[in-house]
């Protein structure tokens, strides 16, 4: 009997720690609001962006590869020319930093996991990571 109790516990903290990686519905809509608010109007509603200005956010390495750069745009901004997909796109982008690690979290994760994107989450704490390295 305790062999199955624990077995059963040991499966529900499994199933719930899974759980907890995975992004919550809040979590996607507020993702969806910032979008839409701060990103929207550059890289588009569907996020294709604008053709040799604005970088598309479908299927692009910068989106599906590491987070970091992702993070890392977001808070510094970025200017200059950038190769996306093959094509050169050259637009100033703002720093997004005004936002909360919660937020720009939730954009990325949005972003990742949006547009026939899918890849993993990104968490506060990775924000708030880069964010205090940046800092140094």
């Amino acid at each position: 009997m305790r062999k199955v109790c624990l077995a059963l516990a040991i499966s529900f903290l499994s199933i719930a720690a899974k759980a907890q990686k995975r992004p919550g519905r809040a979590d996607i809509l507020l993702g969806e609001k910032i979008y839409v608010q701060h990103c929207m109007p550059c890289h588009q509603a569907e996020g294709v962006g604008v053709q040799n200005m604005i970088p598309p956010l479908v299927k692009t390495d910068h989106v599906l590869g590491p987070k970091a750069t992702l993070i890392k745009i977001l808070l510094n901004g970025m200017n200059g020319e950038i190769k996306v997909n093959g094509d050169i796109y050259s637009n100033e982008m703002p720093s997004q930093a005004f936002l909360t690690d919660e937020e720009i979290a939730a954009v990325l994760t949005y972003v990742r996991k949006s547009f026939g994107n899918n890849a993993s989450s990104v968490s506060a704490g990775e924000v708030k990571k880069m964010r205090a390295a940046d800092k140094e």
